[in-house]
């Protein structure tokens, strides 16, 4: 018996606990041994941590083929299906993980804001609390390297390209009018959108994706908030008018609502203005989201309005009487948009946008009325293939609809307008070679109905990561865009305007630390040219133009050495020269100053229980055309300077009270000059563009209303 006892007992030790050993060293890709790194069979707790040479040894009881695992911090993940039986002694080398924090990112062109960016140059928090800004997005940018300080129309010009070439995008879906009435030269323009409601911003100076196109310059990509944190309440009484905010939430959705109510009428009776105004600028308006959270992605609706008036006397310099100028302006934007997965490692983004716009303008006599619908429809699909290989592809349909009637007093009646659609597809893959080098491919492929035309846009970045903490990148791209709507209304004998951009970028980023130096090429093709003083219904247009804009542009942001304090500094330098419009020849246009710089900072007071902010502005000339000299655009303006400073100050943790005024220094800034159309004596008459008053001042009381009783409007100020 004893002896079938034993023989069992061996039987059983060979079939039943007969052990393997699988060894083997880790190292990264260098060779270098990688210490506590994780190996196992997959389904098993069979397994061990390598020591400090890399080294692993471990013995497992199952048989045949199984999966070893691998997985190691910032490397990727090792899978492999191995022979249990003769897994010894291998070296296996790891490949970092190019999605680690430290990574490579493909940014050249690009500025990100918000917590989603990988490295973010501006925080939300920057459009608002910025001195000067008075909460408006466009006026924050303009203190970014790359822009220039137009604030005579308050709108976004990027590196030598005009203002319609930026287009702005919320939720990734168009906004086709992105700015507020004004008079021009004497009102300026101001961004519809306030920034309480967004969490997020993009903001491209160039080289931008292929998913975006219709712009030659650049792209402003709004993201709204994707979830409300609790309810509240938000009011504000200012000196210019009144605001309202209120965000509820549910289970699974919620609703923002912000509106506001602008008069300054009370505000110009206090502070003299160099306008001759008959009834002083004031608007209503309005913006909501809606969020609601499905099972597999988030459905948001976005909607806005704005509702505004002006009337003013405008000096002609050819008459002797001025000419009256009222301005009615309503707009309705609206869009909703869905993200979400589906399938095997699916994500879709679809949306529609729709845009109405209504002008109704008075010339003395004569009636100006237009209006312009305007629509977007989205389909994007992403997959990533693999850690190193993600695909995005989708398709747009951008539909505008113009029409405009002018009515003269004599009984004239002048009727203009257009319809045209734009159908486009894209194609664009990110290739993750390595942690250090990384590059974005892609196409745009689009048709104009109305100008009948087709257009293939590729497009192109790589990136490489230099060291721990600094990387490479450089871009290039087709880019294209309809000319636009004073040309497109008079005719559709054109071409699409075009340039290509090519951009060097270098960026050095740590922990409260960024430096950004980009080197940029613009050529320029294809642009509207016509031959009467002004844009006419029998303008003799063509497409001949072209133009060219070079630059270095130079970013700092430090708020880690200095305690309390958040600064940044931005210079550009800008060689454009175009060849457009009427020009006589190629010359620097009026919108472009050769040097910029800003200077902005954010000190944080605790004693005091205030943030208090400096920014600093400057310009070199700009040129203008002299009509009393021989030399076409032969002219500079004085250069351009504005100290702005804005006090913030907790009256308690949800009362606040906002102090700012622009023009500290009281800087008699000249924009350019208006010349009359005829000579006196040989002599054409002048009078400077300058801003209504020297000085703006701005006095808020903000007060938020919330369970918990800290949330404040800090971050909106």
């Amino acid at each position: 018996m004893k002896t079938i006892f034993t023989f069992l007992f061996i039987l059983y030790s060979i079939f039943g606990f007969s052990q393997n050993t699988i060894s083997g060293k880790v190292t990264d890709a260098k060779g270098l041994p990688l210490e506590s790194a994780n190996v196992f069979l997959e389904g098993t707790y069979d397994g061990i941590s390598t020591d400090i040479n890399g080294n692993f040894s471990f013995s497992t009881s199952e048989k045949n083929s199984q999966n070893l695992k691998i997985t190691y911090l910032n490397f990727e993940t090792f899978r492999e299906l191995i022979d249990v039986t003769n897994f010894k002694n291998k070296t296996i080398k790891l490949k970092e993980s190019v999605n680690s924090l430290d990574a490579v990112v493909i940014n050249a062109g690009t500025f990100e804001a918000g917590d989603k960016g990988r490295v973010s140059v501006l925080k939300p928090l920057d459009i608002v609390t910025t001195a000067g800004s008075n909460a408006d997005i466009v006026a924050a940018l303009q203190t970014l390297p790359g822009t220039q300080a137009a604030n005579e129309t308050g709108r976004l010009l990027v590196r030598g390209g005009e203002s319609d070439e930026t287009q702005t995008f919320i939720d990734g879906l168009r906004v086709a009018q992105p700015y507020g009435a004004s008079s021009d030269n004497n009102t300026p323009a101001r961004g519809r959108f306030s920034p309480f409601l967004f969490s997020g911003m993009s903001f491209s100076t160039g080289g931008y994706s292929a998913e975006y196109g219709e712009a030659l310059s650049s792209i402003l990509l709004l993201s709204t908030n994707d979830e409300a944190v609790e309810n509240k309440t938000d009011l504000s009484f200012m000196t210019v008018g009144l605001g309202l905010g209120n965000t509820q939430k549910w289970k699974k959705s919620s609703l923002s609502l912000n509106t506001s109510y602008i008069n300054l009428a009370p505000y110009q009776a206090a502070v003299p203005q160099a306008v001759d105004w008959n009834k002083p600028f004031k608007s209503m308006s309005g913006e909501a989201v809606y969020r609601y959270q499905l099972n597999s992605g988030l459905f948001k609706l976005y909607a806005a309005f704005s509702a505004s008036e002006l009337d003013l006397n405008q000096e002609d310099l050819d008459l002797q009487k001025k000419i009256r100028v009222d301005i009615n302006n309503n707009n309705f934007y609206m869009n909703s948009s869905y993200k979400g997965s589906f399938g095997n490692s699916w994500q879709i983004v679809t949306g529609v946008a729709y845009g109405y716009e209504e002008n109704k303008i008075g010339l003395n006599l004569d009636k100006v009325k237009n209006g312009e619908h305007s629509s977007h429809l989205k389909l994007k699909f992403k997959n990533n293939i693999s850690d190193r290989i993600k695909l995005n592809f989708g398709a747009d349909y951008f539909i505008t609809k113009f029409d405009e009637n002018y009515f003269q007093n004599i009984g004239n009646n002048f009727k203009n307008g257009y319809n045209a659609n734009i159908a486009a597809t894209y194609s664009e893959v990110d290739l993750f070679f390595s942690k250090k080098l990384a590059a974005k491919i892609g196409f745009r492929f689009s048709n104009n109905n109305y100008i009948k035309e087709t257009n293939l846009s590729p497009r192109a970045s790589l990136a490489y990561k230099s060291g721990k903490f600094s990387q490479f990148s450089f871009a290039f791209g087709d880019f294209v865009q309809a000319p636009k709507q004073e040309f497109l209304k008079f005719s559709n004998q054109f071409e699409t305007e075009k340039t290509s951009h090519y951009i060097l970028n270098y960026m050095y980023s740590k922990t409260g630390q960024t430096f950004r130096a980009e080197l940029y090429y613009k050529d320029y093709r294809d642009l509207v040219k016509f031959d009467t003083p002004t844009v006419q219904y029998n303008s003799d247009f063509n497409n001949n133009g072209k133009a060219f804009a070079k630059g270095l542009d130079l970013l700092w942001r430090d708020n880690n050495n200095i305690k309390n304090l958040e600064y940044w500094f931005s210079y550009s330098y800008i060689d454009s020269k175009r060849d457009y419009r009427n020009f006589p020849k190629e010359a620097t246009p009026s919108f472009v100053a050769t040097n910029t710089l800003s200077l902005v900072t954010k000190y944080w007071i605790s004693d005091w229980k205030s943030q208090i902010g400096f920014t600093n502005s400057f310009a070199t000339g700009r040129p203008y055309n002299n009509p009393n000299q021989t030399e076409f655009m032969n002219s500079r303006t004085k250069s351009y300077n504005n100290l702005s400073f804005n006090w913030a100050y907790l009256l308690s943790p949800q009362k606040i009270l906002y102090f700012s005024v622009s023009n500290v220094l009281g800087t008699q800034n000249v924009y350019g000059y208006q010349y009359a159309n005829n000579p006196v004596n040989g002599v054409y008459a002048s009078k400077p563009i300058v801003p209504a008053a020297d000085r703006f001042f701005f006095v808020g009381f903000f007060w938020t209303i919330s369970k918990d009783k800290k949330d404040n409007q800090l971050r909106n100020l």
